[in-house]
């Protein structure tokens, strides 16, 4: 049994794999081609954190796989409030086959997978969102071939996704340009991947322009993410010169793709011209969410099947 909790759980061999699923389900789909192979599979998807994407992302495409859903809130359960999170654990993986969380803090998820008898899958955490991570490449991928050997920049805060960004980088051999504001660094202790350091595979740049250089993909996120609203309008001085736009953008390669995990603040972190513009594949990015969330719960439940 694996669980999925940071991108650094699994191999670059095991990405190539998910990749190459992810694209023959996605033709499945879009060639209306019924294909059910987790029927009578549940999918129990806890929720701390509100979401769109993550929800309807992985309930149609549990669904589509043939599989029921069952959605819990804190509100509506018991987990984390009067019952410990190893309990909630142990009875809630008896009753499903695979469990989704979305929540702040990433020892929480730990807690729970370690007290789990079925797969659970990091739906998002205060430190790493590794599903949006493999949307991204997969997006990248159908655009513009391996990533590999490729600089992705990002612009913004040193978050959740700039974490997943530097796994990634080690585990799939291409680098990252980051760019934060001053105080708000990427904690690299958190990017470690499975080579035991990131180092090689990203540079910080103090100058968001000059992170954007010659550029494959430039990347950005939202200035507050969710549970630091109080800290929003220091955020939004702070990060005053990180806003995406145009100027970046001609910095980067000609064919340079623009990507946004969403929901997105237009001229914030980026302008309406570079996100509605003809370097943006968010839409594509926000549909694959779901496809790669497929192949990814066909994986863990069933292992490779092609």
């Amino acid at each position: 049994m694996k669980h999925y909790l940071q991108f650094s759980d699994f191999s670059a061999g095991e990405y190539h794999y998910l990749f190459e699923r992810a694209a023959a389900i996605k033709a499945k789909f879009k060639g209306y081609e019924k294909y059910h192979p987790l029927s009578d599979r549940t999918l129990a998807m806890i929720f701390e954190k509100a979401s769109t994407r993550t929800r309807v992302s992985f309930e149609a495409g549990m669904y589509q796989l043939g599989g029921s859903v069952v959605h819990l809130t804190t509100e509506g359960s018991q987990l984390g409030r009067a019952e410990p999170i190893e309990d909630s654990a142990k009875v809630i993986s008896r009753m499903v086959d695979l469990v989704m969380i979305r929540t702040f803090e990433q020892t929480k998820i730990e807690a729970f997978a370690a007290n789990s008898r079925v797969p659970v899958i990091n739906g998002l955490t205060n430190e790493f969102h590794p599903c949006q991570i493999l949307a991204d490449i997969f997006t990248f991928i159908e655009q513009r071939g391996s990533i590999a050997g490729k600089t992705v920049a990002w612009v913004g805060d040193g978050n959740n996704m700039a974490n997943t960004w530097l796994q990634a980088a080690e585990l799939l051999d291409f680098r990252v340009h980051v760019s934060t504001p001053r105080g708000y660094e990427i904690d690299e202790k958190l990017a470690v991947g499975p080579r035991g350091t990131s180092a090689g595979s990203y540079q910080f740049f103090s100058d968001p322009m000059d992170a954007c250089r010659g550029a494959d993909l430039v990347t950005t996120d939202v200035w507050t993410s969710m549970g630091f609203e109080a800290e929003n309008e220091e955020r939004r001085r702070a990060f005053a010169d990180w806003c995406v736009d145009e100027d970046m953008m001609a910095l980067a390669q000609p064919d340079a793709l623009f990507m946004h995990c969403l929901p997105a603040h237009r001229g914030e972190e980026v302008t309406a011209e570079v996100i509605d513009g003809p370097q943006s594949v968010v839409w594509d990015e926000a549909e694959n969410r779901m496809h790669v969330q497929k192949a990814l719960m066909e994986y863990l439940l069933l292992g490779r099947v092609a």
